[in-house]
């Protein structure tokens, strides 16, 4: 592409997933378009077409039929996912034939293929923003007994996207490293940004705990999906090892459905409860006294993170999956893998030292702030973008 640098770019914006909806990738997709927006450049969104609630109006939303889209909100594989992609994939070449895109954002893999099975017609360069490394992830949609024969498709799955791929942008060290070795084009690692925002008011934060029968200040909570990969169940055993009398460990979902029927083994321990939208979530994240994220699959950046981060209380998490922050200083990071006995034993450090909250929690949000402005963010988006070759 031959912009100057102040053209804008004509961007086709791909997410083979339910939009919108408060989940990471969606979260991320949905904020980065705005972001490049803002930087001058022109986006058409093209998605599943069912999610929660209406498209953003301020976006230019070219959905899928409602029909074709899985009622399962879920990441993931999903029988009705071949149908979906399918749609998508037409729609797509739809929106190319009146649009002339300068290139297509591909928002992790199955995007990334739609797009590379469009190219021949639209002859539009494919970026695939990989979100996480399919040898980590894929597994954990599946029985564990397949767990090692999964890794390997995921594999290869990681190296026929990113060798026919035009670009590769990753969101952490992980997902760089593991790529580079097969990336035909350029390739390079830009983390997610984030817009901070005012913390909610106390009173705010009081009524929503209220509403769950919680206490500010007297919680330990993880936000976010139940799926497989975040690693509930070492949350859980951890949680079962907190003396008595310590603070209720939370998780909190979107997923109605999935909160209603979770199982009994995470719910004797936890305390699982449905959120129906991110005002809500947010106000627990900024009330909670401390919070967790027990991921152990490294190759992404957990979106959730950055408001994790924003809320500026203390963050327990695994190496390699908060990236960015340092275990004493703006956290406290656990070695993989993740380990029941270690992670009580780091919440009820946390528990009982408000001092050690207070200088973690402080120098999270200071690392947001210094890290990941929109503005930097989009700056870097632009200067690579205008790299990709057609």
């Amino acid at each position: 592409m031959t912009h100057s640098k102040d053209e804008g770019l004509r961007l086709a914006i791909l997410g083979a997933f339910p939009f919108p909806l408060p989940q990471g990738s969606q979260i991320f997709m949905q904020e980065q378009t705005r972001a490049l927006i803002r930087s001058g450049d022109q986006a058409t969104v093209l998605t599943y077409g069912r999610g929660i609630g209406a498209p953003p109006e301020d976006l230019n939303c070219f959905p899928t039929p409602r029909w074709s889209t899985p009622r399962s909100m879920r990441s993931g594989p999903h029988p009705g996912k071949p149908l979906a992609d399918t749609m998508l994939w037409r729609a797509y070449l739809q929106a190319a034939s009146r649009n002339a895109f300068d290139c297509a954002l591909a928002h992790n893999a199955e995007a990334a293929g739609i797009a590379l099975a469009a190219r021949p017609w639209t002859r539009v360069p494919v970026v695939y923003v990989a979100h996480t490394i399919l040898s980590e992830e894929l597994s954990a949609y599946g029985s564990s007994r397949w767990r090692h024969r999964l890794d390997q498709i995921g594999g290869r799955l990681d190296r026929l996207i990113a060798q026919r791929a035009d670009a590769v942008v990753t969101l952490c060290e992980d997902g760089l490293r593991a790529l580079t070795p097969h990336s035909r084009g350029p390739i390079t690692m830009i983390p997610p940004g984030h817009t901070v925002e005012t913390h909610p008011s106390s009173s705010a934060i009081a009524e929503v705990c209220a509403e769950y029968q919680l206490k500010p200040d007297e919680y330990i909570l993880y936000s976010g999906n139940l799926d497989g990969y975040q690693e509930l169940k070492v949350l859980a055993q951890a949680a079962e090892r907190l003396s008595k009398g310590s603070p209720p460990v939370v998780v909190a979902t979107h997923d109605s459905e999935r909160a209603a029927n979770a199982s009994d083994a995470l719910r004797r321990t936890l305390r699982i409860i449905a959120v129906p939208e991110f005002s809500v979530m947010r106000a627990l994240i900024h009330g909670a006294r401390c919070l967790v994220l027990p991921r152990n699959r490294r190759g992404g950046f957990p979106i959730k993170l950055l408001n994790y981060m924003e809320a500026a209380r203390p963050i327990v998490a695994m190496e390699g999956i908060a990236e960015g922050l340092r275990d004493g200083v703006s956290a406290r990071l656990l070695s993989h893998p993740a380990d029941p006995a270690r992670l009580a034993e780091a919440l009820s450090e946390l528990n009982h030292d408000p001092e050690l909250r207070k200088r973690l929690g402080g120098g999270a949000r200071t690392q947001l702030v210094a890290e990941h402005s929109w503005e930097s963010i989009s700056l870097q988006w632009r200067s690579f973008l205008g790299s990709v070759k057609p």
